[in-house]
């Protein structure tokens, strides 16, 4: 009769097969497993280790890389630089001039986080090293407490960038737009008096205030479909990992699609803040110029 095993295995069998650690076919959790039991609700469970384990070795590694800033960059802060650069050429045409400074920072973070974290799934014993059952440790049958977990993985921790986006994206069009922009992007009637017949232009201000009210909703479940699409994509792409026992061909088919997840999360977040802080910019220089002609 088979004994059970209520321990972590070795490190060093890390680089061992999948098939040494657990049956493949099992897929992975929908929820993340609790490491620490805090009590009345609180647990520190394995995304979370995960997510700050590899945050740290993330800004360890850009402050390795970069060193100490000179004027003539060494290889590192030009590889860093040419990142940022590429960044800036993409997200700056899309929120706007004057929000790019609040919003830059903000945009970065979260791709190269978000990106990082996507890829850390296709790393050798994640999700396949931790407690469980089996008749020797180095192969268990059955991993009820996997160690690590991709951060992403886990929809608590998707919600919470959610919520990170929908609070920076809040703060940014406030400051740059304003209240009174803000609601007139939202239920002003945005057809030009002067070319539209007098007896339809109350009935589009009806319109575009219902249209409103729809946009506040839309805007009001961002973080739900920010969060589900991201938890989504790399939870599946796990289950799909650990199906076919990582099969190279989804193997490189995950780095593919965790890219292109960081980069969806960023430009969506980048996107809404260009909806109203960008074509600002245009009513701000069009004001501008009727304040500057001769009446």
């Amino acid at each position: 009769m088979s004994r059970s095993y209520k321990r972590l295995f070795s490190l060093a069998s890390l680089g061992a097969p999948v098939g040494v650690f657990a049956s493949e076919s099992e897929g992975v959790a929908p929820s993340a497993a609790k490491l620490i039991d805090l009590g009345h609700g609180w647990a520190i469970t394995n995304s979370m280790v995960t997510g700050w384990t590899v945050s740290a070795l993330l800004v360890a590694f850009v402050l390795w890389l970069v060193g100490k800033p000179k004027i003539l960059p060494t290889k590192g802060q030009a590889v860093v630089e040419s990142l940022i650069e590429g960044l800036r050429g993409l997200f700056e045409p899309i929120v706007g001039k004057k929000a790019f400074p609040m919003s830059f920072p903000l945009l970065v973070t979260f791709f190269v986080f978000i990106l990082f974290h996507n890829w850390m799934g296709l790393f050798p014993g994640v999700g396949t090293m931790g407690w469980g059952q089996g008749e020797h440790w180095w192969s268990l049958e059955h991993i009820d407490t996997p160690l690590i977990r991709p951060h992403n993985s886990d929809f608590n921790s998707t919600i919470a960038l959610a919520l990170v986006s929908f609070g920076g994206w809040a703060i940014i069009i406030f400051r740059i737009a304003g209240p009174r922009l803000i609601l007139w992007d939202l239920f002003g009637n945005k057809a030009e008096k002067s070319e539209t017949p007098g007896w339809l232009y109350p009935i589009l201000s009806i319109v575009f205030l219902l249209v409103g009210f729809i946009e506040v909703f839309s805007i009001l479940i961002r973080p739900f479909t920010l969060s589900v699409r991201l938890f989504g994509n790399i939870f599946g792409g796990e289950n799909l990992l650990h199906g076919t026992g990582f099969f190279f061909v989804f193997y490189f088919m995950e780095l593919l699609v965790g890219l292109i997840q960081a980069l969806v999360f960023t430009l969506l977040t980048s996107v809404y803040i260009g909806l109203i802080c960008n074509h600002g910019d245009g009513h701000d220089d069009e004001n501008a110029d009727a304040a500057e002609s001769p009446h």
